[in-house]
């Protein structure tokens, strides 16, 4: 019935440690994606957390609108993924004059939250 997308750009994460989180909570109740990301001890759970976080806050605005009711305890995290943000190239000075490319990545993360209701419209149709 409520779908909510919630993204964060240029979180200064790589992708394929935040992909590592992303992982754990795919098809999770979104509450109970919450409390894995709160104990998870990847540095990257923190912007996830808040993500998830933003998609919830987020259904709920879009209930409010629709004049529809909205538990939150029966959304589920219906799609997570993490994209490759802009790599930012710095150089680090090394022996005999030369220069050492360091690559600082970024991630684009997309959380897409649903009630079970969603999917069965979307299928009936």
């Amino acid at each position: 019935m409520v779908e909510s997308i919630a993204r964060v750009r240029h979180i200064r994460v790589t992708p394929q440690k935040a992909r590592r989180v992303v992982d754990l909570i795919r098809g999770k109740q979104a509450l109970e994606a919450l409390a894995i990301l709160k104990f998870a001890p990847q540095a990257a759970s923190e912007p996830i957390y808040k993500v998830v976080a933003s998609g919830i806050a987020n259904a709920r605005v879009i209930a409010d609108r629709d004049n529809e009711f909205l538990d939150e305890r029966d959304l589920y995290v219906k799609t997570a993924f993490v994209d490759e943000g802009a790599t930012m190239k710095r150089f680090q000075p090394r022996a005999q004059g030369r220069a050492f490319r360091i690559n600082k990545r970024t991630s684009h993360i997309t959380v897409v939250l649903a009630t079970p209701e969603t999917d069965e419209k979307a299928e009936a149709k």
